[in-house]
This record gives structure tokens, sequence and C-alpha cells, in this order.
């Protein structure tokens, strides 16, 4: 049976649902896209308006069941994705005394990762990932314990964490007001980090950013391994405003930002004038936005401890403020020259809706990619035939029993009451401890 998986990713600017078929060779094809637009209703990452985007996420949903790869299949659950403003990380390091010429094993790993979980973090935040930096059995350190002999084990751990309301208002949409099943959260920086990064950028040192709309992602690898993360609240809608105080709607400032906008000085101010927007205007708002967001991202690589010389992988960009002309110039000029480039999809993950550009689904993209191959989870479900008598019939005479197709989910508005269902995270990329308590999550 051909496995499906399901990803959204919800952000501050779209909502995009995909749909990808698992390979048997480890190969995702990207079969069904669709996105709409949310401006007001998610802001850094946060849904603000349950209504209205669970609205929009049941319009995509609907959408990508028609689609000609999925008919007449249904989705029952999705994989989502984490990235908002209050999500970073913090190190911590945790350790285990052990017999003299211990073997280390799964368990003593998991004992680990368990007392990594329960580290005290502030009260307004939520621990949803621990990710392992780096391992030391004794005084030698090792990026694969396992199998190791020893007497004693340490582990560096990035403590993933952001605020409770992040995930508590997905549920609310998703299972609450849908009635979908959530196979697992994903926190996005990490699984695009997975997906796009080389192994030979991630020991070389590298920074992934990842400029959306409302906040940038900023990830550092260094040996191998994940070094720093942070998210920045600033991004491309923030240029977009600036460009509203020269007496525009946001809808149009966003169209005079991808046309005329550039995130570099011109060597001489323009005189251009058309319909009463002055291009010199334009282009100071946009170099001044430019370059404080990029002097944040900058600023990271002294607060993960790090120089520039540090990372000989380079930049690598994506999202859609990363697309402004002149942005990635920008952030390689402040660098000194080191390398900048855009992100892409590898090629074992295969585009076969074209409805929009690759770049545009890089995220969403990895966070389906984990959900595929690090579970075995099939998030459709074939459409099932129920075998119902007639009511009523005419006269004496009988009539074969008829078959008709399970109605279809309902959506919001409808009176149906869902029943909910919580499925356990998933270490590594899969937010959310195995102890978390639903009616918690959801007040």
């Amino acid at each position: 049976m051909e496995r499906y998986v399901a990803a959204i990713e919800i952000s501050s600017s779209k909502i995009i649902g995909v749909i990808g078929r698992v390979q048997s060779e480890g190969r995702v094809d990207i079969v069904a896209v669709e996105q709409e637009k949310c401006v007001e209703s998610v802001r850094y990452g946060v849904i603000q308006n349950l209504e209205e985007t669970s609205m929009r996420l049941a319009r995509i949903l609907e959408k990508l069941e028609r689609k000609p790869a999925i008919h007449p299949k249904k989705i029952q659950s999705v994989f989502i994705g984490l990235n908002a403003r209050s999500l970073h990380s913090i190190p911590t390091t945790v350790r285990l005394q052990l017999p003299d010429d211990t073997e280390i094993t799964d368990d003593i790993l998991q004992r680990l990762r368990h007392d990594a979980l329960n580290v005290a973090i502030d009260s307004s935040l939520e621990i949803v990932d621990v990710v392992p930096r780096k391992y030391k059995i004794g005084t030698r350190e090792t990026p694969s314990p396992k199998g190791s002999i020893g007497n004693s084990i340490q582990a560096d751990y990035d403590i993933i964490v952001c605020r409770p309301e992040v995930k508590r208002n997905i549920l609310r949409v998703v299972q609450n007001k849908l009635g979908i099943d959530i196979d697992g959260f994903v926190v996005t920086p990490l699984s695009t980090g997975l997906l796009i990064l080389s192994p030979e950028e991630k020991r070389l040192g590298c920074m992934l950013v990842d400029i959306g709309a409302e906040t940038t992602a900023v990830t550092i690898y260094r040996d191998g391994a994940l070094n720093y993360f942070a998210t920045l609240p600033l991004g491309g809608r923030n240029i977009t405003r600036d460009i509203t105080y020269l007496s525009m709607l946001e809808e149009r400032a966003e169209e005079i930002k991808i046309t005329l906008g550039n995130a570099i000085q011109p060597e001489s101010p323009s005189t251009l004038n058309l319909n009463g927007i002055k291009f010199a205007e334009v282009s100071n708002y946009v170099v001044a936005r430019s370059e404080e967001i990029v002097a944040n991202i900058i600023e990271q690589i002294a607060y993960a401890g790090l120089k520039e010389k540090d990372l000989p992988g380079g930049i690598i960009c994506i999202g859609g403020g990363s697309k402004l002309n002149g942005m990635t110039e920008l952030i390689s000029r402040q660098l000194g020259g080191i390398p900048v480039k855009m992100g892409r999809l590898p090629s074992y993950v295969h585009m076969e809706d074209v409805k929009g550009p690759s770049s545009e689904i890089v995220e969403v993209a990895s966070v389906l990619y984990a959900g595929a191959t690090l579970t075995n989870a099939q998030c459709l479900e074939e459409p099932k035939q129920d075998e119902l008598p007639v009511i009523g019939t005419s006269g004496d005479d009988e009539r074969e029993d008829e078959y008709i197709n399970e109605p279809a989910r309902p959506r919001p508005g409808n009176t149906l009451k869902f029943v909910n269902k919580i499925k356990n995270g998933f270490s590594r990329l899969f937010a959310g401890p195995e102890d978390e308590d639903e009616t918690d999550s959801l007040d």
C-alpha cells in the first residue's frame, strides 16, 4: 500500500499544505500543494484568530483532497511545523555516573534525554524538543556514544523551547475545530537544516537563515551538530510596513517592495517619481530596515560564541524575505565576503505538483520529509462504504439495500462534535514531552 504523508506550515503570511508520496528508496514525491494568505489571523507564528485560521485551513485541506493525485482519499492526520517568535534554544549539560567498564546503550542515552527534558526553565516557556550537541565518555568526546565503554557519560544538549500558546492554538484549530489528528509537531528550523544542509556544511560550520514575514530563524551548525538557534522578531513585512508610511495600503507597499526595493543603497539617489511615489524615499525605507535585519542576523554569531571565520561552510538563506533584491549580497558584504547562497530542495524531494516554485515550500517540505522518514505515519485513508438499508418502501415491494459513500468530513460551521486525539510526540525533530497533559494544552 502506498504511504502518503501530509504537512501543514502556519506562518505569519500564509498557510501552506502539502501531501507527499513516500517511495521505498527514501524519495518523497510532493504530489499536492495548496496555500492561503493569512496576514492578520497569525502574528509572529502564533494563531490569533482561531475561526479565521480554521476556515482557511479547511479550504486548503478540501483543495488538497480534490487533487487528481489524492482523490478520493481523505486526510485523517497531519504533521505540523512549529516556527514562532518565541522558539529558541537553551544549552544544557547532563551527566551520569556509571559502574566501571559500562557499555553505553540506548537505555542510558534515553536516561540522559529524560534528564534534559526535565531541566528547570522559565515557567513562561515550554520544552518542545532536546537536540544532542556532543557526548563525552570519561574524558573522550564522541558524536556517537552508543557502544562505547566508560564509567561516566556527559551530554551537551540544546533545549528547544517556545511559549505554550503556540501549540495550544494549533491544537484548538486542527483537532478541535477540524477534527484532524496531529501525528507530530516538527520544529521547522531544525527540519529545514536536516533537509537542505549538507553534512559537509554542518561539519565545517554554517548558518541557516530563514527570513520570513515577521520572524527570522537563525540556526548555526558546527562539527556536524546544532550549535545555536534563535528566532528574531523581524522579517520582510517590517520593510513593507515601513513603505506604507508613504501613504499607501500594505498590499501596494508589498508590490513596490518586490518590484523596486533593493537592500543595498544605490550609488546615487534616484529622481524618479511614479504617481507621486518617490523612488528615493522607497529606497531609504528598504535599505534602512534591511540593514537592521542583517545586523541582527550577524549578531547571532557572537551570541553563539563564534566569529565569522568559524563559518567556512557559508550562509544559506531561505524564506520570502531573503528574495528581496540585494539581500543576500548585503549579508555577504557585512560578513566580509563569506559566501551566501539560497537554499533549495535536494533531488530526493521531487515536485510533482508545480503549482508554485519549490523555493516557496522549502519549510513545509522539510516538515513533510521529517514525518515521512522518521516515522511510519500514514496520513491519508481510503473512503469507506457502509451498507445502509433504505428507509421507506412503496407498498409490499422490497428494494435491495443501497450503498452510499461515507459523508465528507465536516468542516467549520457543522454541528458535529469531534473527539480529540493527541498522539505522543516524537524524539529529536518532533516537539512535545511524552507526559504533556492534553487538558492543560487546550486552555
